[in-house]
């Protein structure tokens, strides 16, 4: 029987590990894996990430109340399979995005998503930036995640990329004295910027 994993020194950073044994740790850090790799969260976000986060949120799950996709905000794990098979034992690729939203209801289970989302939005911080700008960028890239947005709170931005022949194209920059967002894969949103960065 393997040890019960408290604390993170007890892990090995050079190993590569599945969701079953992310499954078994309990650890009071956020950790995110990435085909098998370790990937510490940042600590708690500063405020102005929570509250454009919270306002994103919001505006979503107003927008898609009542429809057949469902947003959910992190934590929420969501299990990447691409080239995996769907046993916990398989799964190397674990992540929770700041936003996910999801339509297809058979990749919802009791512990989140299995799949991939249709649009995930991260919530930019410095201790994160080039993960979400790279490593999850090329993630998300590869498993078909259709619409993948970068939120800039220092910078008052917004990148938005969709997925075209399996590769993302920028759809989309907008700064705060722009107007509003909208989406190339949910053409009905328009959220307006300004209530994304009221802070």
């Amino acid at each position: 029987m393997k040890p019960t994993i408290t604390n993170l020194s007890q892990l090995d950073l050079n190993k590569t590990y599945t969701y079953a044994d992310y499954l078994t740790w309990r650890l009071n850090e956020r950790l995110e894996l990435i085909k098998g790799w370790i990937y510490k969260m940042s600590p708690a976000p500063r405020r102005t990430h929570q509250k454009v986060e919270g306002n994103l949120h919001g505006q979503l799950w107003s927008f898609f109340q009542n429809k057949k996709c469902e947003v959910y905000q992190s934590p929420f794990d969501v299990r990447l399979i691409k080239n995996k098979g769907l046993s916990d034992h398989e799964i190397t690729t674990v992540v929770q995005p700041d936003i996910s939203v999801i339509c297809d209801p058979e990749k919802l289970d009791d512990r989140g998503c299995i799949g991939a989302p249709d649009l995930i939005i991260e919530v930019l911080s410095p201790s994160t930036m080039k993960k979400d700008y790279y490593e999850k960028f090329d993630l998300y890239e590869e498993n078909k995640v259709k619409e993948y947005w970068l939120v800039n709170p220092e910078g008052r931005s917004l990148q938005i990329f969709h997925l075209e022949n399996d590769k993302y194209q920028e759809f989309e920059t907008l700064e705060e004295k722009q107007e509003t967002i909208t989406s190339k894969l949910f053409p009905k949103l328009q959220i307006p910027m300004v209530s994304v960065f009221e802070y």
